[in-house]
């Protein structure tokens, strides 16, 4: 396996980049969703995610940036050992840059997929998941699956709501975990789903926020065309 092409995207994303305001510093692993690169990485994913998914925005319209995670999904899956050593690689030079920066280090591992990263263990031989080795960094993620549960201190997860899952939504409440929920303007409710709204948009640090909330993302890209149900229309 070649080692040339970076797995992590550095705070070179419009969102990511607002959490510098707040002194952090995101590396996102962005792979290609669904199956497009014939390995299965959202299996929850619904045709309104699907349709909407932010795998072509921005400078993911590109070949070049789609062939990219092609290749690092397959990689993620044909040689898995070594691939992952690289991310370990690229999360210490994470750390080591924001540490020169004064800044704080933060990684969010599904920014296109919906691995379990959890339970990512078979490529190291003290059987570690990632959160495991880096015990003092925060990952986070967005995520289909609502039954996760008894995660890592430092992997803070919020459920993503789809068109046909509101049921999934408030069982991930139940379990402790905040739901994303995308709509149709920028003017939010204060309450969805019996809890408090928060602005998602201010920044992607979602392991910063208050437990039992949505979070509230304004639909862009072509979620802005969406009728499936996935983008909540504001009353």
């Amino acid at each position: 396996m070649r080692t040339k092409m970076k797995l992590l995207n550095i705070d070179d994303n419009a969102k990511t980049v607002k959490g510098q305001k707040l002194y952090y510093m995101t590396g996102i692993l962005y792979l290609a969703p669904a199956k497009l690169s014939g390995f299965e990485v959202c299996p929850m994913a619904t045709a309104g995610c699907r349709a909407a998914c932010l795998n072509t925005a921005g400078r993911g319209r590109f070949d070049n940036i789609q062939k990219a995670r092609i290749e690092r999904t397959r990689r993620f899956f044909l040689y898995r050992r070594a691939f992952m050593n690289q991310l370990c690689r690229e999360i210490d030079n994470l750390i080591f840059r924001a540490v020169k920066k004064d800044m704080l280090p933060c990684v969010r591992l599904n920014g296109t997929s919906d691995i379990v990263w959890e339970n990512v263990r078979d490529w190291n031989d003290e059987g570690k998941n990632l959160m495991e080795i880096y015990p003092g960094l925060n990952f986070y993620d967005y995520s289909k699956r609502c039954n996760r549960k008894n995660l890592p201190a430092n992997y803070s997860l919020v459920f993503s709501l789809g068109e046909d899952n509101d049921l999934m939504a408030k069982t991930a409440l139940s379990n402790g975990a905040n739901v994303a929920v995308v709509f149709r303007t920028s003017n939010h409710p204060k309450e969805y789903l019996g809890v408090p709204v928060i602005d998602g948009d201010e920044n992607d640090l979602r392991f910063l926020d208050p437990q039992n909330v949505v979070v509230g993302l304004y639909a862009k890209g072509q979620a802005k065309k969406d009728t499936s149900g996935f983008v909540r229309e504001v009353a």
